[in-house]
């Protein structure tokens, strides 16, 4: 009796003093102490973790494998036989992860835990998470195909904790990822602006500006419908048409893009990277058309006239494609550099090597690419080795970097050490318009014509990547080093002279016309390689004996090529060990298998069907 007195007496005890609790915890909390989030800070962290370039991925995955597969990039020695061979590399799911962290909040807070007037006012910014979310989603699945999403962050808001997510398969992915960007566009045009809390500069890619976000998320459904080409034509037709009849409308030019820099000292990462040269062919492609992006996505070769001086004053051997293009008179005995030959500066400073794995191994070409010895002279007890060949571009990848610039080894260094932000590029009109014009060619019964969304597509391509040049503050752009040289920055007429050749026009064949368009979605995608490596899966371009841009055999027909990167076996203590295993296995793949054989052929959903490196388009 006596337990039931007090027990009693404690639930009136408590009855009588709940209210008073609570609003004693309301008075008494630590004013420093934050319990809820601002959203509009959480979005800003979201964005801030977008980051699908950071330094592992360049330095592994870009670098070492999708470029030099892609037959973009040259090892600076030249590629080896066991180029083909995955050793380490850098997984891409973490970074889509980092992003859900903030994005679930947001979603969270604005789904459950705000009152309905406050939550109201939110719905524009959860809105904005969805292509946040889908884009690193394509990022982090494009080479590893099935991965948790739908059940993904759900521990901390569910009881009990959801610890174990599902795997979406990519097909799965693929509908939920389209579904998400239609409710956001959905809420962006139906929910009034006037009426929602405000990102301005929160949101520093388009400070909170609804009509460039509702156009870069109808965009981005088109980088889906693309993928989905070779596993269901007819939807992605149809989802192309749909895109084009939003009255969000798309991405038209280089004001729509998604250019991101955090601020005035983010330069992205600091580590150096042995950065490869473009390989031969396009590098010739992009010269022999007079195209301004080869200035912007590779460096000028060392040997400007001064070095090409050096080398004659030391009766140094030239490389045969610099010394072929060196205009010089024979004064007292010596050469003395009189000037460039057509197509002159700054044209003359792009070479590419060949991609073969057999190149190295030919001492001529050796010599010629990939021998440090060649392109090493000494003068004045000073010995200094130069770069013969375009090196890919740190400079649009890293803002910290400092150049010097080519001069005789006895004079005393110049740089360019100017710290400035990093730009980068994930989302443009560029790449917008080629895909219209790949998915008009295709069928899809859109407004435009092929060749209106082909021509605009380079047209904000040239353009832009001249803007991410400028901002990125590339050497030579706006100023040289050399009385004999040219900036790099776009000249006035060269778009249109360079639409005038045939490459850039769609004549031809039907098929003639595809692989221009491919061509010209290889190129844009120079600094996105992820997306680039998925074209080239998608297309099968470059392409054995193309005359435009030619797919150079590495060793042989036989000589294969992973098409997604491998994945481990999961170690048994990993509570997600059964559900990866199975995840792995439902998608046809070989747990912990680094075989380029087993690689290229369990390819990922989006890639079935897809034609074999170098054969060109199937459709």
């Amino acid at each position: 009796m006596k337990f039931k007195y007090i027990f009693s007496s404690a639930l009136i005890f408590a009855a009588m003093t709940t209210g008073c609790i609570d609003k004693f915890s309301d008075i008494n909390t630590d004013p420093s102490v934050v319990d809820k989030a601002d959203v509009r800070f959480l979005f800003t962290k979201a964005l801030a973790d977008f980051e699908p370039s950071k330094y592992q991925q360049w330095y592994y995955n870009n670098n070492r494998y999708t470029m030099p597969w892609s037959q973009a990039l040259v090892a600076q020695d030249g590629n080896l036989p066991e180029m083909n061979e995955v050793a380490e590399w850098e997984g891409q799911t973490s970074q889509l992860y980092n992003v859900m962290s903030s994005t679930e909040e947001i979603i969270y807070l604005v789904s459950k835990v705000y009152d309905a007037e406050t939550a109201s006012k939110y719905q524009h910014i959860q809105a904005l998470c969805a292509p946040l979310k889908v884009y690193m989603g394509m990022f982090a699945t494009d080479m590893y195909g099935s991965t948790p999403y739908t059940e993904a962050f759900k521990a901390r808001y569910t009881y009990p904790p959801l610890l174990k997510p599902k795997y979406d398969t990519m097909e799965e992915l693929f509908n939920t990822w389209l579904g998400e960007l239609d409710n956001s566009l959905n809420t962006l045009q139906t929910v009034d602006a006037k009426s929602q809390i405000q990102l301005n500069n929160q949101d520093f890619i388009y400070k909170g500006n609804i009509t460039k976000w509702a156009k870069m998320i109808n965009s981005l459904k088109l980088k889906i419908a693309v993928r989905m080409l070779h596993v269901d034509k007819p939807r992605a037709l149809k989802i192309a048409e749909e895109v084009m009849a939003n009255q969000a409308g798309v991405m038209t030019t280089h004001e729509d893009d998604f250019i991101y820099n955090k601020g005035s000292e983010d330069y992205h990462f600091w580590d150096d990277i042995r950065f490869g040269a473009g390989s031969k062919n396009l590098i010739d492609f992009l010269v022999e058309n007079k195209d301004p992006r080869v200035r912007f996505f590779f460096q000028k070769n060392d040997f400007n006239s001064k070095v090409v001086q050096a080398f004659f004053d030391v009766n140094k051997k030239l490389p045969s494609y610099i010394d072929e293009k060196v205009e010089f008179e024979v004064v007292d005995g010596k050469k003395v550099f009189k000037g460039w030959k057509a197509p002159g500066e700054p044209w003359v400073r792009y070479h590419g090597a060949p991609v073969s794995v057999e190149a190295r191994f030919d001492q001529a070409i050796k010599d010629n690419y990939f021998t440090p010895d060649s392109f090493k002279i000494t003068i004045g007890g000073v010995t200094k080795q130069y770069m013969p060949m375009a090196l890919y571009n740190q400079e649009m990848i890293q803002g910290g970097e400092t150049y010097v610039f080519p001069d005789a080894p006895n004079v005393p260094a110049t740089e360019d050490n100017l710290k400035c932000a990093w730009f980068g590029l994930f989302m443009s009109s560029a790449e917008v318009n080629l895909y219209l014009a790949e998915l008009k060619l295709l069928g899809a019964n859109l407004p435009g014509t092929a060749q209106e969304y082909f021509t605009a597509g380079i047209k904000e391509s040239v353009t832009v990547m001249d803007k991410m040049a400028a901002s990125n503050k590339v050497p030579y752009y706006s100023s040289v080093y050399d009385d004999n040289e040219a900036t790099i920055k776009l000249k006035s007429g060269e778009i249109d002279n360079l639409l005038d050749n045939e490459a850039y026009q769609l004549t031809g064949s039907a098929a003639d016309q595809l692989e221009k368009v491919y061509i010209q979605q290889y190129v844009h995608l120079l600094s996105s390689p992820t997306d680039m490596f998925a074209t080239v899966r998608r297309s099968g371009i470059p392409m054995r004996n193309s005359k435009y841009l030619a797919w150079e055999e590495f060793r042989g027909s036989d000589y294969l090529l992973p098409r997604r990167f491998p994945v481990n076996r999961p170690d048994l203590s990993d509570i997600m060990a059964d559900i990866s295993s199975a995840a792995y296995e439902a998608q046809g793949y070989t747990m912990g298998d680094k075989e380029a054989a087993t690689l290229n052929t369990e390819r990922v959903w989006f890639d079935f069907g897809a034609p074999n490196f170098g054969e060109g388009p199937n459709f």
